[in-house]
């Protein structure tokens, strides 16, 4: 089982006539989208993320005829968006594309700043390769990398160097990431045998990864 990184381009700006209108608003920005499903009656549903201004977000929902239904819920610093609507064509040939080829996207799906998608497929490697070149016109796919399969917690932990995987599990072996904090550079280092500054560059380095691959 391979694991591809594609990027989605929705030619018109969005998935769907909401997202499109969300995209064009700058008082929204969309930064993650949960799922994306065909019902048995030929609608779809869907549920993403976004930060900004509730009530813009609520008007645009509300003056969509495509959108049956939809519910919004305000957190500390993000909105999540329910909606049942009528999908385009290009959503229905895109999702039934990957449901006849038993190919599974990873979500969530993350919006990058030119309105794309970065889209995670787990399939098998030339099957995806099949797929690609019978993507709706309307919607490009950019194929990034191919890899393995693994879950999203040991991608992460992969992207870290031996030195850097020693010492993150040192950190949380002795109580560094335990709150409040039971340990130090020292504590980590003594424990690893390695001197404090290496001990810090090298969490440094870490955490710099790490929140970089998480951050919307």
């Amino acid at each position: 089982m391979r694991y591809v990184r594609t990027v989605i381009i929705p030619r018109e700006g969005g998935l769907h006539p909401v997202d499109e209108a969300l995209a064009q608003e700058p008082k929204i920005t969309r930064e993650l989208l949960h799922n994306i499903s065909l019902l048995d009656d030929g609608t779809a549903i869907t549920l993403f993320q976004l930060s900004g201004d509730i009530d813009r977000a609520r008007d645009i929902a509300e003056a969509s005829d495509e959108v049956l239904d939809f519910q919004l819920s305000e957190g500390d610093d993000h909105i999540t968006v329910y909606a049942h609507f009528v999908p385009t064509q290009d959503i229905i040939d895109l999702l039934s594309l990957f449901r006849e080829y038993e190919l599974i996207l990873d979500m969530p799906l993350e919006y990058t700043t030119d309105g794309s998608l970065r889209a995670h497929i787990v399939g098998e490697e030339a099957v995806i390769r099949e797929v690609i070149p019978k993507v709706p016109d309307g919607i490009g796919l950019n194929l990034e990398q191919i890899s393995d399969y693994v879950p999203e917690e040991e991608r992460l932990f992969s992207m870290l160097t031996e030195r850097q995987q020693e010492t993150l599990q040192a950190a949380l072996e002795v109580g560094y990431y335990q709150v409040p904090r039971q340990a130090t550079h020292q504590d980590i280092a003594d424990y690893l045998d390695r001197s404090d500054g290496t001990v810090g560059e090298h969490l440094r380095k870490i955490e710099a990864k790490v929140m970089a691959a998480i951050a919307p």
